[in-house]
């Protein structure tokens, strides 16, 4: 009997089908935040991948050597093959953030944005990673059964055919869905809790003084925060926090009572990161990678509740 229970509970966890309505969220602010990461690269194309750039294109390989990294971008630095590469780009985050054949967009947006990423090796930082990581279970998941062209297109297609009088099924989710987002969250909760691990092993976050340290750092500050330094039991309050809260993500994210409160506290958290530290781009992506953890119907209540009941209803696979 015990092995039975865990084999139901184990298909339910990986393989109940879904709807796609927080993946399809999802979609629309990672494919918006592709465009936006592509554009600011063609700012400096010349200095990221041109005859001039930071890095050539044989020190990225030859920083990869060994491992099974591979870019098509190491072996030229054309600009005007360069420009076409990243309007193609470009284009086809678009067509991933309003879901126009989506299934078909994602995975070539996916190894378009990896070429560069291997490309400008040494020059990523945590946005390009979640980025990545975002897309890529994306590509696993139908998010574009639901707020896309993708599934008007598939509605007045599936009009036609009632008015023919043909009878089409309608799907109330896909498993496809289901394991996509248990892949980013089990993703995300490894990120929190080697990123807790990490932050155990310094000195600071146990006597407080990360906050204060972080807060008088030119190199990341966007706002003037050392009055925190009058109210030290706060910093440290607020250091003891966080460093709780990241550790033991990965176990309080799952049960319904405690999910709230630490999807909040990230909203928080990386909302401070992008405000008060000036990384915004970084601290947007991972309240949107958060998102994962909001039940499809609790997105489709807020659609709902918001006037958008139509573009969740009568979905089709």
């Amino acid at each position: 009997m015990i092995g039975k229970d865990f084999v139901k509970c184990w298909n339910q966890f990986w393989f109940e089908p879904s709807a796609p309505t927080t993946l399809a969220m999802i979609r629309i602010a990672t494919g918006a935040m592709l465009a936006y990461i592509h554009i600011v690269w063609c700012l400096r194309l010349d200095d990221f991948f041109g005859p001039n750039a930071f890095t050539t294109g044989a020190f990225a390989q030859s920083l990869h050597r060994g491992d099974y990294a591979w870019s098509y971008l190491w072996f030229t630095d054309s600009i005007p093959l360069l420009w076409a590469h990243q309007l193609v780009a470009i284009a086809l985050s678009i067509l991933m953030s309003i879901g126009l054949f989506t299934r078909f967009v994602i995975p070539i947006v996916w190894f378009m944005t990896l070429m560069v990423c291997h490309r400008m090796t040494g020059l990523l930082f945590g946005l390009d990673q979640i980025v990545m990581m975002v897309t890529m279970y994306l590509m696993i998941a139908r998010s574009g059964d639901e707020l896309s062209f993708d599934r008007y297109l598939h509605l007045q297609r599936l009009r036609g055919l009632r008015e023919a009088k043909v009878c089409v099924p309608i799907s109330d989710g896909s498993a496809y869905n289901t394991i996509a987002a248990r892949l980013m969250q089990i993703h995300l909760c490894v990120i929190y809790l080697f990123g807790g691990l990490g932050k155990m092993r310094g000195e600071t976050w146990w006597d407080g003084s990360a906050i204060w340290l972080s807060a008088v750092s030119y190199e990341y500050q966007s706002l003037d925060l050392t009055w925190i330094g009058n109210f030290p039991v706060l910093m440290a309050l607020a250091a003891h926090v966080t460093l709780f809260w990241e550790t033991f993500y990965v176990c309080l994210v799952w049960p319904k009572m405690t999910r709230p409160w630490v999807l909040l506290t990230a909203v928080a958290v990386h909302a401070g990161i992008g405000i008060f530290l000036g990384m915004i781009t970084f601290g947007w992506m991972m309240i949107v990678a958060n998102a994962v953890f909001i039940e499809p119907t609790t997105m489709q209540n807020w659609l709902r509740f918001f006037g958008a009941s139509s573009l969740v209803k009568g979905q089709v696979t």
